[in-house]
Parts: C-alpha cells; structure tokens; sequence
C-alpha cells in the first residue's frame, strides 16, 4: 500500500482484508504507514487507545492469530509491535499554514464478522476484490471511511487550511467497544470541532445529510447459562437445561412491552448451546442488545432484560453471568457545524437532504460527548453511497462513486469550513 494509491483502490485493498474489531492489524498498521509517508505526525497503540477501558476484547489467542495473519498479509512493521494485543487505534496529525482550530476527523476501521456473499452478481465478486479472509466482511462501509481518510490526508499534505487536522482511525466500532478507549487516552481532549461521516445509511449516492439525528444508546451483552449435563433419555431430570433456560429467555426478552414517547430495541443475536442431541446442554451463550433514543431510557431497558435472563435462569436452576461487553451513548449535533457541512456539500455539488431510513447507533458518540464537554462542537452527518443491500448484509457494498464525492466534501470543510468561525480559542 502507498500513498499514491487511489481511493478506490485504497477500499478494495481494505475490502478484500477484513479484521473484525481489536483485529485491525493490517488495516490499522498499513494506515498508520501511509500516513506517516505522507508527512504527518502518527501515533498507534497504548499512546492513542488505554488498553484498560476497552469493552468486548477477543481473546490472546484470537488477537495472536489476527496479529500473524497481518504480519503475514504486509502489515506495516513500524507500527504493528505498538499494536500487539488489539492497541489498534491510529491518530494522525498535521499542522496547517494557517491559525485555526483543532479539527478531528474519525473513520473507522474494523469489519464484520459475517460472510460475504459469493453471488457473481456482487461487485465485489464480480471484480475480483471479494474478502479473501473468510468470516469477515466489510459490510457497513468501514473500508470506504478508511479509504476516504488516506485520500485527505494526501490532498492535505501542502498544510494549505487553517488549524490543526487530526485523523483518528478507531477500532471496534462495531459494537461500541472502541471509542472509549481512545477518549481514555485523550486524543479529543483539545479538539474544537469533532466530525464524523458514515458512508449509506440509506442515502442515494451524491446526496448528503448535514445532521443524523437520533443516534440510539446502545447496550451489548453476553450471556452465560450454566447448568450441568445429563443423558437425555435415561436421566433428564439430573440435569439442569441450559438451552431450555437461553430459549426461555430469548423469548422474554422479544416480549418486552416498549416505552411510550421514545423509540427502543432489543434483540438476541446468538445463541450457541449443545454438543449432541442426546445430551441435555450443560451451557448456553447468548449474545443480545438493547438500543434507546435516551441513555436514561436504556439503562432502564437494560435493567429489565438483565431482569428476564435472571427470572429464566433461576426457573431452570441455572447459574448466569451477564457482562457488558459494548456501550453507546448519544449525542446531539451543533447547528453550527451542520450549516457548515451543508455549505460545503453544495460546494462540492453534492445534494442535501434528510435523513435516510432506520435510526442506528454509533461509536462517534463517545467522541462527539467528550468534545462538547470541552467546550467544543461536533456533528455526525451521511454521506450517501447506493448499496444493492441493507448494512450487515451479505450483499452490501458501498457504491464507489460515493467515496470522492466524501472527499470533496470533507476538504472544503477542512480547507474553507472553519475559517471566520473561530474565536479566542472556542467558537463563539
């Protein structure tokens, strides 16, 4: 990977090496590479993410594995022993010609773990740059986020805007996990105005929604049942049915009543329990979330399906352990940065517009949350990108004409944007 790569070809390199979150070894290293070629100033593992508060870490040895499949598939040396472990974050920075504000930009890094479609049909198929690690996908435009970053850092690298731009390249968004980590270390703590852009969200390509409002909290959780085995037929009444208890649960937990005034989710995502059908399961694994427009709100929600695990798992006789395992919180976006963003879209011929379809959520929240408490802005807004399929499918893949039209826009922000909105240091 170089710095004189396309975007383009900078996300099919990234679609083709998908690394689920705390696994971005080759994506995050070979970033932090061409970032550092490009003259700015990077930094990567414990010095941008606190290992300590990080949420939903894969295993040493599923974090081992990753970090040789990386090494072995061109991960950038300089930077992948600072990343052992899952130390994945990047943030890099440069300096303009100009006074101006500290801006920061985030893109994400991490993939799914999901199986990407094999339909000749599919783009990514058909052109040859189809994931080539199977389990793993990019299927909710990470690889576009990331591709975008490299591509304005290049344009970037003549320092001809006012401030200091810094790009902070997260780990684990997907499921909350990241973000937290990288605030704990204090890469927003002097930032004054805070973006980030989401490739799709259910816009047409070459439009872009200056605001997406509504960004849910977010709860994950894994769920434990543990009972004890027995022979099915012989003697069922000595064992205790862990499956039968997750069952019971997954059941309750879709059945939960909703809350009037505001919009909530739940859902169980998976359930694993069992060796054979003849052996009553001694243990079932579930994972699930909860999902409100208020943070008071989910953790009331939250409260009430920890209730239901614990009401199934004592009907069967059951032990349970619930841990956290992912949390998103919300946050509002400045009016101020969102006039911004729908100038420099017009400006960038794109088309503005309202919000796509579905109400998700998003790491960004964290950072956006810090900022302002700083006394700084933030905005999380869509660039629109046409996808044969929804986010976290099989099928999905982000229409690459969408990537320069982010570009463009997020130049003309980082260039033009913020001049003439400073003040003493904070936005007036």
């Amino acid at each position: 990977m170089t710095s004189s790569m396309t975007v383009t070809e900078l996300r099919r390199d990234f679609h083709q090496h998908p690394e689920v979150g705390f696994c971005e070894f080759r994506t995050a290293s070979r970033a932090a590479g061409v970032l550092a070629d490009l003259g700015w100033d990077v930094g990567a593992g414990a010095d941008v993410l606190d290992p300590n508060t990080r949420l939903g870490v894969p295993a040493p040895e599923v974090l081992d594995a990753a970090y040789r499949r990386a090494a072995d598939a061109d991960g950038d040396d300089r930077f992948l022993p600072a990343m052992r472990g899952g130390l994945t974050g990047v943030v890099a920075t440069l300096r303009g010609k100009r006074p101006g504000p500290v801006v920061a930009l985030r893109a994400d890094l991490d993939a799914l773990p999901l199986t990407e479609s094999d339909d000749p049909a599919h783009i990514p198929t058909r052109d040859g740059f189809r994931s080539r690690w199977p389990g793993a996908m990019h299927a909710c435009g990470h690889d576009g986020h990331a591709a975008v970053a490299l591509e304005l850092a290049r344009r970037l690298s003549d320092q001809d805007f006012p401030g200091t731009v810094r790009l902070v390249l997260q780990p684990a968004e997907e499921g909350g996990r990241g973000a937290a980590g990288m605030v704990a270390a204090g890469v927003a703590d002097d930032v004054d105005i805070f973006l980030a852009a989401h490739l799709g969200m259910g816009l047409p390509t070459g439009t872009v929604c200056p605001a997406i409002p509504d960004l849910l909290a977010n709860s994950k959780l894994r769920a434990t049942f543990q009972g004890s085995a027995s022979h099915a037929s012989m003697a069922p009444e000595q064992g205790r049915h862990a499956l039968l208890g997750a069952a019971a649960a997954t059941l309750g937990v879709h059945t939960m009543p909703r809350f009037s005034g505001h919009e909530t989710r739940v859902n169980v995502g998976m359930l694993t329990s069992g060796t054979s059908s003849n052996i009553v399961p001694d243990t079932a694994v579930m994972l699930l979330e909860t999902r409100a427009d208020d943070g008071n709100v989910n953790e009331d929600l939250e409260r009430r399906v920890r209730a239901v695990l614990a009401g199934a798992a004592n009907m069967y006789g059951l032990d349970l352990n619930v841990t956290l395992v992912g949390a998103v919180t919300t946050a509002t976006n400045d009016p101020l940065l969102v006039n911004m963003i729908e100038e420099a879209s017009r400006a960038a011929g794109a088309e503005v517009t309202g919000p796509g379809a579905g109400i998700g959520s998003d790491d960004a929240t964290a950072f956006m949350r810090r900022v302002q408490d700083h006394g700084g802005v933030a905005c999380y807004f869509g660039i629109g990108a046409d996808s044969p399929a929804p986010h976290h499918a099989s099928r999905f893949d982000v229409d690459e004409a969408a990537l320069p039209v982010a570009v463009a826009v997020l130049e003309h922000v980082l260039r033009t944007g913020t001049t003439g909105n400073f003040s003493a240091g904070r936005f007036a």
